[in-house]
Parts: structure tokens; sequence; C-alpha cells
């Protein structure tokens, strides 16, 4: 990919097709690029936890998908995971599945985690072994790509690529930051 395509300022906008939790028309939206195999992204979690209480209404917070399949041999698949519950509208619950088992991402772990969230089986296990859902993370990789990421978690708030410290004090700063501009 030559220079001219890579950026600092989040490429792909927020929109429908997005996995977020906050309200629509926050002041401050928070996009995370992560790795479900990535332990700077589970470290990253109880950051983004504070933050969303810290800020409430003020905050929407978005998450795409970005395996580092070279590091993380089961990561693809997590994601895949991840997308075939929220095609039965439960990404949220496989998301924190995955964390909570983040160290044992096997396929059976995958099903295992589909049953507990209380997915249909047939279908989770259908749409994992034809990929359905490959197209949506290579999408969210691509845009991550377009967008300059380049290592797990990757954080943009307002479009903007944050660069500092992965910290609940450091990023409430640039958050009130871009509060402010509004």
């Amino acid at each position: 990919m030559d220079q001219q395509t890579i950026s600092s300022q989040l490429q792909k906008p927020v929109d429908q097709s997005d996995h977020c939790q906050g309200p629509e028309f926050a002041l401050v939206t928070l996009v995370e690029y992560g790795d479900y195999q990535c332990e700077d992204t589970l470290a990253a979690r109880p950051v983004v936890k504070e933050l969303q209480e810290r800020f409430g209404d003020c905050l929407k917070f978005v998450f795409r998908n970005y395996p580092i399949t070279e590091r993380h041999k089961q990561a693809q698949g997590a994601a895949e995971a991840a997308e075939a519950a929220a095609s039965q509208g439960l990404f949220w619950d496989m998301h924190q599945s995955l964390f909570l088992r983040q160290k044992e991402l096997s396929d059976h772990v995958l099903s295992e985690c589909a049953e507990e969230i209380g997915l249909d089986l047939d279908r989770f296990e259908w749409e994992m072994a034809e990929h359905a859902c490959a197209g949506r993370v290579t999408g969210d990789i691509r845009s991550g790509k377009r967008s300059g990421v380049e290592q797990t978690p990757t954080f943009f708030i307002n479009g903007v690529k944050y660069t500092g410290p992965v910290t609940v004090e450091d990023m409430c700063v640039a958050i009130e930051d871009m509060e402010m501009e509004h």
C-alpha cells in the first residue's frame, strides 16, 4: 500500500453497519480497531468501560475488527464469530465472551461461546464453516489500513487517530479536548 492511501484520519465514517454503544449523536465518537487475541486490546477493555461510564451519553463507542493473523492464529476466527453473533443481534455478548476466553479461542471454544450467549447454533456453525462473515472482517481491516492502523488496539477520537497512552486519564484529556471543540 503506498503512503498516499494511508492516513491518520478515520477513512471510513461510522455508519449503521458499525457495532456501536451509546447515543447515535454523541458529542464524541471513540472508534477502536481491536484483535480478540491481542493482550493489549484486552488490557484496553477496562479503560474503554471507564470512559463510557465517565462520559455517559456524551460518548459513542465503536468496535471494528482488526485481527493480526501473523501473530494471533485464532484472531480471524474470533472476529468472524463476533460477526456471526452480530447477524443474530448478539455482537456485544460475543465480544465480551471472546475477551473472557482470549487465551483459548479454538473453534470448539467459539462454539461454546455461541451456545453460552444463546445463538442459534446451526446458523452459527454454518456461518463459521462457510466464512459467511469474512467479508465484513476484511472490510474492517481494509478501512483500518487506509486509516493508518498498524497495531491493536488503535483508537480514533472523532475521526482523529489517538496516539497517546491507553489510560483512562490520558484518553479523558483527549476526549475532553474533542468535546470542547464542539
